[in-house]
């Protein structure tokens, strides 16, 4: 048994639709006992000790204690390629990702990507991620066995694309549904892992793939389903002469079974309302990418109009066309974005779209994202103080909220003292 000390920050309701107050439990001097990597109880610390005198004690002093942080959509093979020149979305793909995503049928560069890449993930804080990996198996197969290794949750599939990129990473409809079939009874749920089927986007799917995907799901519903909607408008109307019958580029999905609960939408910069209404009646959820919106040109992610139809939104890096491992940094820009849209995001809903709000847009929200009894302990200690320019501005907190917000805007790496993954320090 593990005792953590320190100030310990957890969530009792969905901020963004409940009082700050009456949604966020902060104990001081608090404790979390870990029993087999399982949150066994939260209290005050001394509490806690008296009940289990002999259990090691980790003192962490004052500093914060969250959940770890849950990036719900990014893409491993990407990492060598993050911060690439100058371009936009389907020029990106073409000049940078297609030629990098080529060499992860070699077990050994996969295996090494996937190495750094959890690793990168995990020295920012992150415990979960939910990635795509290549068309070639053996990137699923790495990307798993190193996150076994770490005894990490993660979320991951096999990319399936069967037209409009390279011949060297195209599948075929018979061989997306064969070897995501096969990925699927080898991993998914084995340990912490959970298979995700993956089509890229639409425009690199034929309709055959997508209603053989949508098949595929129906025999396994436990599975999630992420992919890609409204990046670019460029994209958008590549959708629509690609698939002039359909409605919007959301009702291409929704004609193979695509849209529903355990689906996941990276992006949704440029829906319609008639698409944020099939989003709520489903139950889908959506992975915001703020620093990748931004950095290739996307657009501006209107957080407020999700909020208002109670759509599920996660928080995440989309390494490499995002451009931070760290979700403190992605926090920050998420709170600058939404700005530009006259909404002034809260520390704790900044904090719940990185944990809570990821979790549940996983739909794991039983199991990770909270600091809370039979939840996994997978935990963050945050130095507030990580450097002189966040400490001279959280000497002058008038509230907890006032000393947390510093570090969410100008935090990175430095201000992770400790990553705990399944009830043990990394």
């Amino acid at each position: 048994m593990k005792i953590l000390k320190g100030t310990i920050l957890s969530f009792k309701k969905n901020p963004f639709f409940n009082n700050i107050e009456e949604s966020v439990n902060i104990i001081e001097d608090g404790g979390i006992l870990i029993k087999n990597g399982i949150i066994a109880e939260v209290d005050n610390f001394l509490t806690i000790k008296k009940k289990n005198p002999l259990a090691k004690t980790y003192d962490y002093g004052r500093h914060l204690i969250t959940a770890g942080f849950i990036d719900c959509h990014m893409h491993y093979p990407q990492t060598g390629i993050i911060s690439s020149f100058g371009k936009r979305l389907i020029n990106w793909l073409n000049v940078y990702t297609f030629p990098e995503e080529k060499k992860f049928i070699d077990p050994e560069y996969a295996s090494k990507i996937a190495s750094l890449t959890l690793n990168l993930c995990l020295q920012n804080g992150t415990t979960t991620v939910s990635s795509f990996c290549t068309s070639s198996p053996t990137s699923v197969n790495k990307f798993f066995e190193e996150a076994n290794k770490r005894e990490m949750c993660v979320v991951a599939g096999k990319t399936c694309m069967n037209r409009n990129a390279p011949e060297y990473l195209l599948d075929t409809v018979n061989s997306s549904y064969d070897e995501s079939k096969k990925l699927i009874e080898k991993w998914h749920k084995t340990n912490r892992l959970v298979y995700a089927i993956s089509p890229r986007f639409a425009p690199t799917s034929t309709p055959k793939q997508l209603e053989c995907l949508g098949n595929l799901w129906s025999e396994f519903p436990d599975c999630l389903m992420q992919t890609h909607l409204s990046e670019q408008e460029e994209e958008i109307h590549w959708v629509k002469n690609l698939f002039p019958n359909a409605k919007n580029y959301l009702n291409v999905y929704e004609q193979f079974d695509l849209v529903r609960e355990n689906s996941i939408f990276g992006h949704c910069i440029h829906l319609s309302d008639k698409e944020l209404d099939i989003l709520q009646e489903r139950n889908s959820s959506v992975a915001h990418c703020p620093t990748s919106n931004l950095f290739i040109g996307s657009g501006i992610f209107n957080l407020k109009s999700f909020n208002k139809k109670k759509i599920k939104v996660g928080l995440a890096t989309d390494t490499g066309g995002g451009t931070f491992f760290s979700m403190l940094k992605t926090m920050s820009e998420t709170y600058k974005i939404s700005q530009l849209s006259q909404f002034s995001i809260h520390p704790a809903q900044l904090l719940w779209l990185a944990t809570m709000g990821s979790s549940t847009a996983l739909n794991l929200q039983k199991e990770i994202g909270n600091i809370e009894k039979n939840y996994f302990a997978d935990l963050n200690v945050i130095d507030l103080s990580s450097t002189q320019e966040i400490d001279q501005r959280k000497s002058r907190a008038n509230n907890i909220w006032e000393a947390i917000f510093p570090t969410l805007i100008m935090g990175d790496d430095r201000a992770i003292i400790s990553t705990w993954v399944n009830g043990n320090e990394i």
